[in-house]
């Protein structure tokens, strides 16, 4: 019996995206803990702290505990920089499978 709910998508456009997805999760933890390690020892705060600004800065959110030092002001700054990067990267890898399908689609390959 055919399913009734069926998006047209095949079993190995559903494994590209989620291979695509899980690269992506991996980025964002690696980004997100290379920020923890900076903030920990450039900004001088505690670990838990230190992942509260990765993580906000990650997100676009902006930092929660004051920097005190010139050093961690200056992995502040830089971090912010590329977590924009970061971002608009995440969003290319997350779409790649469906962009690839849309051009196939239309005959650009």
């Amino acid at each position: 019996m055919k399913n009734p709910i069926h998006f047209g998508f095949k079993k190995e456009f559903i494994i590209r995206q989620l291979k695509h997805l899980v690269a992506s999760i991996i980025f964002i933890f690696a980004w997100i803990g290379l920020g923890t390690i900076g903030y920990h020892f450039f900004g001088e705060l505690e670990w838990i702290d230190a992942f509260v600004d990765a993580a906000m800065i990650g997100s676009g959110m902006g930092p929660v505990n004051p920097l005190y030092t010139n050093t961690g002001k200056i992995f502040a700054s830089f971090y912010a920089i590329f977590s924009g990067i970061v971002f608009i990267t995440n969003i290319g890898i997350l779409f790649t499978p469906i962009a690839h399908k849309i051009f196939k689609k239309m005959d650009l390959e």
